[in-house]
């Protein structure tokens, strides 16, 4: 497949032809949770936003290496075992299960590799001691800090001034740091109970900004096709991983920087720190995962999206549409026979008028909003075409189209329980035999009662279609 697509560097603020340093092997690294807690609606739109861009890259042609890592080394993680009484350790593993148990729900794919700061202490030890070396960093009594002023190029990701941000810096009481713009590469411990390595500047462990720069080297080498993530780790977190790597390693870290926008809520922020958070778990109690899903792709991931019911029951109706499609189709699979008629292959060529829609759409720097309406006109022409009913190789090749490009966005991937239980099938048969004998009335009796237990009835020329509603 033709490889055309563009993607909006961060970096250089604007929209860049995407051509990896290695045709054969496309590096991606995106910024994952740090495990403390279920993830929000807001974590969650880079973790889905690149989990497409990774299907589609392979969609294309491309192998992709995609690592994604988790932080089970943190403040936050420290507080929340004093909180629940456990280790540091054990809050980390209970919430990287939850993880992944929300991410499923949202047909996440695991990424290659899921590093844990915990198993790569030493390479981090390593990475910091050679930015010492350099006279990127100095020790003071346990700590050791990142020199900012010593990297020319700082700011160069935010865009942002030595001078603007001097203005605003500061020193906190406990940091011994010699500049306000210098940031903790390894911190010292505070007190026995705290989770702590042993390093050459004592008992410790390491600062946010370190890990990711250690690990992206580890998993992926020094310089990345992709660095993604949201668009408030553009800075100070993605800032100071440049600065740590490209200190280190003597090369540029990453060719191309990716951020989403926010979520808000009635047009602010979803934060944890402002309290105006849900959860992908409490969301889950209301819809589906894949609906969830569609939310977050169904505006262009640069753009903020407002998150309220209003848009939820949109996504939920949208994508019920799709699941129809879907139903309709392996219904005609199962009842149908027989090759494509002449009029059926006309309607089938027609296709790749949508198919290549959709690949504009993605091709322009991942737009999934128009992808998704490629994909309405695609199942708005199956409808029309199978409408009077269809051969079984025509609905077979309709079916395999729309899901083609479904699993690019990760949706009509949820195992659905097609089957109806005995006394569904009961109910049916009972119908069936009311209408050969022209009893009407019972025949609608017995629709109505389906139609209460969620089963709607659907005559075909094939047979009976039964359909589940979602409740």
């Amino acid at each position: 497949m033709e490889k055309n697509m563009k993607v909006y560097n961060s970096l250089t603020r604007q929209k860049e032809e995407f051509v990896p340093n290695n045709p054969d092997e496309v590096k991606v690294y995106v910024c994952g949770p740090t495990v403390y807690n279920f993830f929000h609606l807001g974590n969650a739109r880079p973790f889905v936003v690149f989990d497409t861009l990774r299907r589609y890259l392979k969609y294309i042609g491309y192998n992709v290496n995609f690592v994604q890592n988790f932080t089970d080394v943190d403040d936050k993680i420290i507080n929340r075992a004093k909180e629940e009484g456990i280790s540091a350790p054990e809050v980390s593993e209970k919430y990287i299960k939850e993880y992944f148990d929300d991410a499923k729900a949202l047909n996440i794919v695991p990424a290659d590799t899921h590093p844990r700061v915990s198993e790569n202490i030493q390479q981090i030890i390593e990475f910091v001691e050679t930015l010492i070396e350099k006279g990127y960093a100095y020790e003071v009594d346990g700590d050791v800090y990142y020199s900012t002023r010593k990297f020319k190029d700082y700011g160069k990701l935010s865009k942002q001034n030595i001078e603007e941000l001097e203005a605003g810096a500061r020193i906190a009481v406990e940091e011994k740091k010699k500049d306000p713009l210098d940031f903790a590469l390894w911190k010292a411990r505070k007190e026995e109970s705290e989770i702590a390595w042993e390093s050459p500047w004592g008992m410790g462990r390491p600062g946010w900004h370190i890990e990711c720069s250690a690990m992206s080297r580890r998993y992926l080498g020094p310089t990345l096709d992709i660095h993604a993530g949201g668009q408030d780790l553009q800075f100070p977190h993605h800032e100071n991983e440049i600065a740590q790597s490209e200190a280190c390693n003597g090369v540029p870290f990453a060719k191309y920087w990716m951020h989403n926008a926010y979520i808000t809520i009635d047009k602010e922020k979803m934060s944890k720190s402002l309290g105006n958070f849900f959860t992908v778990r409490e969301i889950r109690e209301k819809y589906k995962g894949e609906v969830i899903r569609y939310f977050l792709l169904s505006g262009h991931y640069r753009s903020p999206i407002d998150f309220n019911d209003n848009l939820m029951e949109m996504s939920k109706a949208s994508l019920a549409r799709f699941e129809n499609a879907r139903k309709n189709l392996e219904f005609l699979i199962e009842k149908g026979e027989g090759q494509m008629t002449d009029d059926e292959k006309k309607v089938f060529g027609s296709y790749d008028s949508y198919r290549a829609k959709f690949k504009e759409a993605m091709d322009d720097d991942l737009n999934t909003a128009d992808a998704i309406s490629a994909i309405f006109e695609l199942v708005t022409a199956i409808n029309q075409a199978v409408k009077d009913g269809a051969s079984k190789e025509f609905a077979q090749k309709s079916l395999d189209t729309l899901l083609e490009l479904t699993h690019v966005l990760g949706l009509l991937e949820a195992e659905e329980n097609a089957d109806v239980d005995d006394e569904i099938k009961k109910l049916v048969d009972e119908r069936e035999a009311a209408r050969a004998a022209k009893d009407f009335a019972k025949a609608d009796q017995i629709r109505d009662e389906l139609k209460a237990k969620g089963i709607t009835l659907k005559d075909t020329p094939q047979g009976v279609q039964i359909i589940k509603e979602e409740v």
